[in-house]
């Protein structure tokens, strides 16, 4: 089975600041048959404003993984962690039994277009943490490389949830086949660009659900950066 999720269906806010899409609901958007995709709870695309950003709030029990598409998103924890994440890198953030934490972009001039991703958390109440790695455009290049996995595997960021996060840049004759496990969710999101998956022409901010299906194909990319997630159901 298959389900298309159009960048025009997502909700939407602007904040002035801010301004998001919601893949999933999320905040004052709310829709019932949209309430995530397997463990899979929220996919945001949001653009943050030069010079602002989001204040210092709270989380818990929950995979929070933030991908940087454009700009830099700078990151203060109550742990005592500061970093700055650019285009390339993955940050995964365990927000666990509770932890505090801001994002901001420092920019003067331009905005901070990145991905938040919620992911459930395969048990509550663990140390909360994070961890930080770039991958280079060579790693993703036609092909989907692994960012995030519960094992950290193939250098991955470790991911504590039974999920699995791909990144691929597809262009012209470039693609790839994955084989989608028997009794998984997988969900395909386009950061950017044109695809076609699985015989679907995907834009930037579509999302495709397959549950059931044996095998994704990716090809016909046009500037294409592509998420793939591997989900319980």
């Amino acid at each position: 089975m298959i389900t298309l999720r159009r960048a025009e269906d997502r909700g939407h806010a602007d904040h002035g600041w801010l301004k998001s899409w919601h893949s999933f609901s999320f905040g004052e958007y709310h829709d019932p048959a949209h309430m995530g995709f397997g463990n899979l709870r929220v996919i945001n695309d949001d653009r943050i404003a030069p010079g602002t950003g989001f204040g210092t709030h709270g989380h818990r029990d929950m995979e929070i993984v933030s991908y940087v598409l454009e700009g830099a998103l700078a990151h203060k924890d109550s742990l005592g962690n500061g970093a700055a994440i650019v285009p390339g890198e993955v940050q995964r953030m365990s927000a666990g039994s509770g932890v505090m934490h801001s994002e901001f972009n420092h920019a003067r001039d331009h905005a901070t277009h990145f991905l938040q991703i919620w992911i459930h958390p395969d048990r509550s109440g663990i140390a909360p943490g994070y961890e930080q790695k770039a991958f280079s455009e060579a790693d993703k290049r036609g092909r989907l490389a692994l960012v995030a996995a519960p094992d950290g595997r193939d250098g991955a960021v470790t991911i504590h949830a039974d999920a699995a996060i791909r990144a691929g840049l597809f262009d012209g004759d470039e693609a790839a086949e994955l084989a989608l496990p028997s009794g998984r969710r997988t969900w395909v999101h386009v950061a950017r660009g044109e695809i076609m998956a699985n015989g679907q022409a995907l834009k930037a901010g579509d999302g495709l659900g397959l549950v059931d299906e044996p095998l994704l194909t990716l090809g016909q990319g046009r500037g294409a950066e592509v998420l793939v997630f591997d989900l319980a159901t």
